[in-house]
């Protein structure tokens, strides 16, 4: 799958940024403050472990780490790319009929087309196709929900957790205040590192993720709902012209919305 360069560089530059603040505040010798081990297992363990509790299951929560990745990658498929597609098997069909369809079959890579050609070819009635490919639309809605709401419930936690860090930063240093004052300011400054782990975590990584999958999502339900229309377009012996027409009004309906 090709990556998204843009996602890629938005990320970089994000830390290039967060670089750039260290530096500009006293230079990169200073970068070992923003550094503290403990504070970084409080934060972003409590909000990875928190997320767990949310989980419908262990698999699920593996699902959403793994489609970190995800994000820095282009869709599969455009929407040019599949009414292409649908377009040139409606000429064939309305050419050489539904059985002549069979041999472009192993040509086409999206699976949910593929499925609906070989169910028109097979001679399946139009309203089963239509409710096979539907079942097979809302599964996969239902997997990219669950892990755009993992990500979006991780980026919720994150700044909870860093103050939770921070918290316990601020007990420990009014202990220990009294004995020796010359540590409050590192204290302090301790205390504060997990609340800024906690906002990076959600708004360098998160957020962003959680956004980018959902753009993703939602291109990828429009291409389904169009592989849908098409087939049936293409079972019910429709003009190629006519369907053209039909996934551009479905598309322009679809952007608007």
């Amino acid at each position: 799958m090709k990556k998204n360069r843009a996602a890629i560089m938005g990320f970089i530059f994000c830390f290039a940024m967060i670089t750039y603040g260290i530096a500009s505040n006293g230079g990169l010798g200073t970068i070992g403050r923003f550094l503290h081990f403990p504070s970084a297992v409080v934060t972003f363990g409590g909000a990875f472990f928190a997320v767990m509790i949310t989980s419908d299951s262990f698999q699920d929560y593996k699902d959403g780490l793994k489609c970190f990745l995800h994000a820095f990658e282009q869709v599969k498929y455009t929407v040019d790319e599949i009414s292409a597609q649908i377009i040139s098997m409606s000429e064939v069909a309305r050419k050489d009929g539904l059985l002549a369809l069979e041999e472009h079959t192993e040509g086409i890579e999206n699976e949910m087309l593929k499925k609906g050609v070989r169910l028109v070819v097979d001679g399946t009635d139009p309203e089963l196709v239509r409710d096979i490919l539907e079942t097979e639309k809302i599964h996969i809605e239902e997997r990219d929900e669950k892990r755009i709401q993992f990500w979006k419930d991780l980026g919720a936690y994150a700044p909870a957790w860093g103050m939770v860090g921070t918290l316990l930063g601020l007990i420990n240093m009014m202990h220990v205040m009294g004995d020796n004052p010359d540590q409050i300011g590192v204290g302090m400054g301790l205390a504060l590192i997990t609340t800024l782990y906690g906002s990076l975590l959600a708004n360098w990584v998160c957020i962003p993720i959680a956004r980018k999958l959902q753009k993703s999502g939602d291109q990828e339900s429009l291409i389904m709902d169009l592989v849908i229309e098409g087939v049936l377009s293409i079972q019910a012996g429709e003009n190629p012209n006519l369907i053209r027409e039909k996934i551009r009004s479905f598309r322009e309906s679809r952007e608007e919305n």
